[in-house]
């Protein structure tokens, strides 16, 4: 009981966190799971790669009302050309992750953790929309392609949604403002994920989501409604203040997961 009372906080204080910047919060959830629950490095992604699925899936609907299914549509060019390499990352990427032994998986996660952190800064402070980065259609496509392969690799290692990866890339890309790449990326994420999820399933890792079922939908349900308390809370905190105050808890994260040793539940 007390584990779960601590899963549905946990997950609320870290959608919460993500709701304030447009994401899910997965790159936050991961190392919780790791340092507070023990979960090995893949169990810890696995099942983060479930609860991302549970929270993207919510927020396609919620941001709905801001930005249509037609409107998403309207771009199905980029969902495509970016979802074409994103799954075939994913696949592999999930592969990668299922063979590494956990002590280099850790390693990996705190690597990638840094990445994301950089990303973040990049995102907020230096990207400015000023059209496609190319002219020539077939160029974007393969741009799309290629990066879209990218990410889906290290989404699919994080088991997070890769949100704060696909948007500033499709910003530069395709030229579209962040609101819609925010709606674009979720629905690029979430075929990704599930491509991922199933090729995790082939492992006998898998079998960590069926032991922790109460745990995943608490931890999920605490998400979900951090994310949209987060999202409600838009304009109060300011950004000069948030985004610093994320890349610490991402940089603390990166350097914890790197440094951390295996503990068996």
């Amino acid at each position: 009981m007390i584990r779960n009372i601590k899963a549905f906080f946990g997950g609320g204080a870290i959608g919460v966190l993500g709701g304030l910047v447009g994401l899910g919060g997965a790159e936050f959830r991961l190392p919780l799971l790791i340092t507070i629950f023990s979960f090995t490095a893949l169990s810890a992604v696995i099942l983060n790669k479930a609860m991302s699925l549970i929270v993207v899936g919510f927020s396609l609907v919620f941001r709905s009302s801001e930005i249509s299914f037609t409107l998403l549509m309207q771009h199905s060019d980029i969902i495509f050309s970016m979802l074409l390499g994103s799954v075939i990352g994913a696949w592999f990427g999930a592969g990668i992750a299922v063979k590494l032994k956990s002590e280099m998986l850790y390693k990996v996660i705190g690597f990638l953790l840094l990445f994301i952190a950089l990303v973040l800064v990049y995102e907020h402070y230096i990207l400015i929309n000023t059209g496609a980065l190319f002219e020539n259609n077939m160029m974007v496509l393969l741009s799309g392609v290629i990066v879209g392969c990218g990410i889906g690799v290290v989404a699919a290692i994080l088991g997070v949604a890769g949100g704060e990866l696909y948007i500033p890339a499709i910003i530069l890309i395709y030229g579209v403002d962040i609101k819609l790449a925010g709606s674009l990326s979720l629905a690029i994420s979430l075929p990704t994920m599930l491509v991922a999820f199933f090729r995790y399933s082939q492992d006998e890792s898998f079998k960590i989501l069926f032991a922790n079922k109460v745990f995943i939908l608490v931890m999920g349900l605490g998400s979900i409604i951090g994310a949209f308390c987060g999202a409600m809370l838009l304009g109060v905190v300011s950004n000069d203040i948030l985004i610093p105050l994320l890349c610490m808890i991402l940089l603390l994260s990166s350097y914890k997961m790197y440094k951390h040793k295996e503990v068996q539940r």
